[in-house]
């Protein structure tokens, strides 16, 4: 992750004040590494963390970790927590604990070409965000549209983001200290 440049002075309130009153310091690149380790088992690192990626012995792996589609929803359930977290401080909406649960379909007849007719990727996202508040069901709502509109991940996943991959030959690459 490229750092932007400000301090986690005053929680995420003062974040938002240094955002708006700097824009250029709320941008900031994430990044992430996977090389494939054997078979459809990978390892992915992204900042000091290390995760195994594999696909369940059903689908032809070893079951050595979530597979990519399981991290898609792990990746959204996680962000819904903690957005709602950071809004229902930020509202002033008591909030004792949430908890999120994701179901997705995919016909794995797309991912296969077994149907060319058929998307590769998830068909439909479902869930529930179970949240434990003594909050009036009018303010949970404005908390749950509030987050909606804010989460990353959502965002990501409901809105369509440029995605650029280019094939580079592994001969190509070249380290610095050679």
């Amino acid at each position: 992750m490229t750092t932007p440049s400000f301090a986690f002075r005053d929680g995420f309130n003062g974040l938002r004040d240094t955002f708006s009153a700097d824009s250029e310091t709320a941008k900031a690149t994430f990044s992430a590494t996977s090389r494939q380790i054997a078979g459809l088992h990978s390892r992915v690192n992204t900042r000091n963390f290390f995760l195994d990626v594999d696909e369940p012995e059903a689908l032809g792996g070893t079951d050595k970790g979530p597979n990519p589609v399981e991290l898609v929803l792990a990746a959204l359930a996680s962000c819904q927590e903690i957005t709602y977290r950071l809004y229902a401080d930020r509202l002033g909406i008591p909030l004792d604990g949430v908890s999120v649960h994701l179901e997705g379909d995919i016909d794995l007849s797309g991912f296969t070409a077994a149907n060319e007719d058929v998307r590769p990727g998830f068909t439909a996202i479902r869930g529930s965000v179970d949240i434990d508040s003594p909050a009036p069901i009018e303010d949970l709502e404005r908390l749950k549209a509030t987050v909606d509109r804010y989460c990353p991940v959502l965002d990501v996943i409901g809105s369509a983001t440029p995605v650029s991959l280019e094939i580079t030959p592994a001969a190509v690459h070249i380290s610095a200290a050679e």
